[in-house]
């Protein structure tokens, strides 16, 4: 589909384009990357994936996704600046990650994130003072950082915009086309792209999953999410001394 009649909608094809800059780094979870790109690209803005280098990075899903720019040379002044989820404890522990995120953060519109991505921004210092969402997972670990957790699917405060787990991604999405362009683009967006939910099942959440499943998920997962509080940790140190 042609994204030229979103534009028109969005405020025609002469009006100023709006910057979005999506991290991406190898265990990136590919649909917390995909569904905002989705969204974005159908509302006209401009986006770059970002990367610390410029070789393919691997998703969670194997599927590789090749960056449009380094980090060195990402555009200074983005409107958007989003950090999605997924192995992300190499990410968070990343001293060039962090710096490039609190430099341009410093004139993005919006920092925004996606499912645990919210913890490379926490990581970083940029969610210090903020309520924030992610993935149900990782609340936990977000919660030892000075940022109130949010159990929302989309949380904003102020210009920290941040979404739950993988597909919150395209709500987080629409929530930021919406801020950005207004809730008429908003929603044009989201006739096009039919997202029209309507789960076969009703296991989404640990309160609709039941406790059992819940479990389950926790113990299996474990070894995926012990080196994310590692980082936790060593970042946390690391902050103590500076």
């Amino acid at each position: 589909m042609s994204e030229e009649p979103f534009r028109v909608v969005a405020g025609g094809p002469d009006r100023p384009k709006i910057a979005a800059g999506l991290l991406v780094f190898d265990g990136v979870t590919l649909l917390d990357v995909i569904g905002p790109h989705t969204v974005f690209a159908l509302a006209g803005m401009e986006i770059q994936l970002v990367s610390e280098t410029s070789l393919p990075v691997t998703t969670d899903t194997s599927i590789r996704l090749s960056p449009d720019v380094t980090i060195d040379r990402c555009p200074q002044d983005l409107d958007i600046l989003c950090v999605p989820g997924g192995g992300v404890a190499d990410a968070m522990r990343s001293v060039t990650v962090r710096d490039f995120l609190c430099d341009r953060a410093s004139t993005a519109r919006y920092v925004t994130s996606v499912c645990s991505g919210a913890l490379i921004l926490a990581a970083a210092g940029l969610l210090d003072g903020y309520r924030a969402a992610t993935h149900w997972a990782t609340r936990d670990v977000l919660a030892r950082f000075p940022v109130e957790v949010s159990t929302e699917r989309v949380c904003t405060d102020r210009n920290r915009i941040t979404g739950g787990g993988i597909t919150a991604g395209i709500d987080f999405g629409l929530t930021v086309v919406g801020e950005v362009l207004g809730r008429e683009t908003a929603e044009f967006v989201q006739l096009g792209m039919e997202y029209d939910p309507q789960p076969p099942f009703d296991a989404g959440s640990p309160e609709k999953a039941g406790a059992a499943l819940t479990s389950l998920f926790t113990t299996v997962t474990k070894p995926v999410f012990q080196p994310v509080l590692d980082a936790a940790t060593a970042v946390l140190d690391r902050r103590s001394q500076e």
